[in-house]
């Protein structure tokens, strides 16, 4: 008779094809020493090596393979769309995160909380202006913003229930907007330190643009928790602000005008008030648009999985 697993563990990858059989041998020793039932799920997104055909020989695990390349929030939203676990376990494919820290992890969420983040204290040991101070100030933008601060947004060690990603929209935001997302509709989140090892194979996939990439996250957080449902009262404000702005200038023209005898086309107002009044109706059209498109879509839209290969390999 089959168990069902209690405890599903996610790994994304994309040319990964020397890690693969190292970590799955650790990820299996380490969860055997838990004992309690589990699976474990890869996903491969599009790799243009061999990582796939590596996991053909491993057992037990459940892999898919993504017909295109989608990004690791989306390989991540396929594994936890296809895991039959309670409680959700990621971890990056590309060996800097410890499979030995997973228990510490567990056993934090075991306490009560939701959520349990990874924390990679001694992270960029070496690299302090290239990537320590990005990612500092990465961490805090994030902390500041969301209202939840945790020392380490990126770190994709990270155990959860199954419920607390229920409501997350994995079509837009991506994994390091996870935990304030989930702060914001009231999940217990704790930290535990784990270990780092610097990549031993191929390269990042992440550098210094990345900062842009994270305040447009930021963004994004920030809109869709507050005006999410009522998107014509953010579009709305801009818009009035913007009429502002144009009877401002439109009531210091006349005052030149009428007080100091300016004509309208020696000054530049009569185009500063056309400017203004024209970008406050296109937010206002904006807001309703949005607010139409909204009320059309009661239910979210199902997110779709180009799987071109799947391998089913689990222990008996």
């Amino acid at each position: 008779m089959n168990i069902e697993p209690e405890i599903s563990v996610i790994v994304p990858f994309f040319n990964e094809e020397h890690t693969i059989q190292e970590l799955h041998a650790r990820l299996v020793a380490v969860m055997d020493g838990l004992g309690r039932p589990y699976e474990i799920i890869f996903v491969d997104d599009s790799s243009r090596d061999a990582t796939f055909e590596h996991m053909r020989s491993l057992k037990p695990l459940r892999a898919f393979r993504l017909g295109r390349n989608r990004g690791q929030t989306k390989a991540f939203a396929l594994g936890v769309a296809k895991a039959r676990g309670e409680i959700i376990v990621s971890l990056d494919g590309d060996l800097e995160n410890f499979p030995e820290d997973i228990p510490a992890l567990i056993r934090k969420l075991d306490e009560g909380y939701d959520i349990v983040s990874g924390w990679r204290r001694a992270r960029w040991r070496g690299q302090f202006f290239r990537r320590k101070i990005p990612s500092l100030l990465a961490n805090r933008l994030i902390s500041w913003i969301s209202g939840f601060r945790i020392h380490d947004h990126g770190c994709f060690l990270r155990a959860y229930r199954k419920t607390a990603l229920s409501s997350f929209d994995f079509h837009g935001e991506v994994q390091r907007m996870i935990i304030p997302y989930a702060a914001h509709n009231g999940a217990s989140i704790a930290e535990v330190e784990v270990r780092y090892a610097p990549r031993a194979h191929g390269v990042s996939h992440y550098g210094l643009s990345r900062i842009f990439e994270v305040m447009i996250d930021m963004l994004s957080l920030h809109f869709f928790h507050r005006f999410g449902s009522r998107p014509r009262h953010f579009f709305g404000r801009i818009g009035f602000i913007s009429f502002f702005f144009s009877l401002t200038a439109a009531i210091y023209m006349l005052y030149l005008k009428i007080f100091e005898g300016k004509s309208f086309i020696i000054t530049p107002m009569p185009l500063v008030v056309a400017l203004f009044a024209l970008v406050g109706v296109i937010f206002v059209l904006m807001g309703i648009l949005a607010e139409m498109i909204v009320r059309r879509e009661n239910k979210a839209t199902p997110m779709e999985f180009d799987i071109r290969e799947e391998i089913d390999a689990t222990a008996p």
